[in-house]
């Protein structure tokens, strides 16, 4: 408001000296002393237009966009399953240490202020911790509550009951750990509806605060209620603990969900994660227990850059309209089972909320300053 007060000053000001020396040149009436008041007035016109052409430039900030990219992979090494939150002025990516199941004992962070400078935080669980874990410490899933973070994961990949193992949760006081066992024995100890106990997610929904947590593997999704400190389950109002929400017969693993704008977005991998049609679907649901009818397909590879793409999560960059989505990939050229990479895409919306294609890029996304 001040700018343009004094804005209005000086044009009003430029105008009135301005009207007066062309009545002066018009009329023929310049004396001597006019040409003393005309070199005078000639400054102060000079002087009026360099402040206005000041004020123009410095009025309003000078916004200079940051133009680097992250490239993909976003950082080295054989990592899956991304995980990724914003904790303060960071994003932070929770990966899958990609490798041999019997190697998978320990997992690692990585956080940026901008999605292009990324800093590792090694091992900030492994199996000394989780003392009833023997391999296969997979998808990790994470979410603060309490002023403290909570990290879920699965262990020991379970084909039976009978077998020790499923997911598992720790705490720490800080996103780069180190995290504890929170109960000393998973959580979800059993294969309930058919699903095998992995690919967890939760999800706190921002209607009533209730957490959630989804679950699955084998074609089949369960969802349980979470109790507030993470150690047990609320049952629903029908007096079940666990309830299959499978979305669609191809649904295969890795759950995730997001809310916009009213809507609750429920999103899966389909397909074999070995293999090169790897993919990533949705449905969208005015309830955080659906019903989610499948509307399409999202992402999928691209055969000149990238295969096998999926497993993923969705972050949204404060106080703008960019939407971020962290996958694992092959990269071409890839065929070990175990040679996955993370990779970012930037997630669009159709004026009525639909996510449109995500586009499979070398070169990332734009970076996104959180400070």
């Amino acid at each position: 408001m001040r700018t343009f007060f004094y804005r209005t000053i000086i044009a009003t000001r430029f105008w009135q000296n301005y009207t007066y020396l062309t009545m002066l040149i018009l009329e023929k009436r310049i004396s001597f002393s006019h040409k003393i008041k005309l070199h005078i007035m000639t400054k102060q016109v000079l002087f009026t237009l360099l402040s206005v052409c000041f004020l123009l430039a410095c009025g309003q900030p000078r916004v200079v966009e940051d133009t680097r990219m992250s490239g993909n992979p976003l950082f080295e090494g054989w990592y899956a399953d991304p995980c990724a939150a914003i904790f303060g002025d960071k994003f932070w990516v929770f990966p899958t240490f990609s490798a041999l199941y019997t190697h998978q004992l320990h997992l690692s962070s990585f956080s940026s202020p901008d999605l292009i400078d990324w800093t590792k935080h090694e091992r900030i669980i492994d199996n000394i911790e989780v003392d009833w874990l023997w391999q296969a410490m997979w998808a990790p899933a994470i979410i603060s509550n309490n002023g403290r973070y909570y990290l879920f994961f699965g262990g020991n990949d379970m084909q039976r009951n009978e077998e020790l193992g499923g997911i598992g949760v720790a705490v720490a006081d800080h996103p780069g750990g180190p995290f504890r066992d929170l109960i000393g024995r998973p959580l979800i100890d059993q294969i309930v509806h058919g699903a095998q106990p992995i690919d967890q997610f939760v999800f706190r929904d921002p209607a009533d605060g209730q957490h959630y947590i989804f679950w699955g593997g084998w074609n089949q999704m369960n969802v349980a209620k979470l109790t507030d400190c993470f150690t047990g389950f609320i049952p629903f109002e029908c007096g079940e603990y666990f309830l299959n929400k499978t979305p669609h017969p191809d649904f295969v693993e890795g759950p995730y969900m997001f809310f916009r704008n009213g809507m609750y977005y429920l999103m899966w991998s389909e397909g074999g994660w070995g293999g090169p049609y790897y993919r990533v679907a949705y449905g969208k649901s005015d309830n955080p227990l659906g019903p989610f009818e499948r509307i399409a397909t999202v992402l999928i590879q691209d055969p000149e850059v990238a295969t096998s793409t999926g497993h993923h999560s969705v972050v949204h960059a404060p106080n703008t309209d960019r939407w971020f989505i962290f996958y694992h990939r092959r990269e071409l050229g890839e065929t070990g089972r175990d040679n996955r990479v993370t990779a970012i895409g930037e997630m669009f919306f159709d004026e009525n909320g639909y996510i449109l294609p995500i586009e499979v890029t070398r070169e990332g996304v734009r970076a996104n300053p959180l400070r």
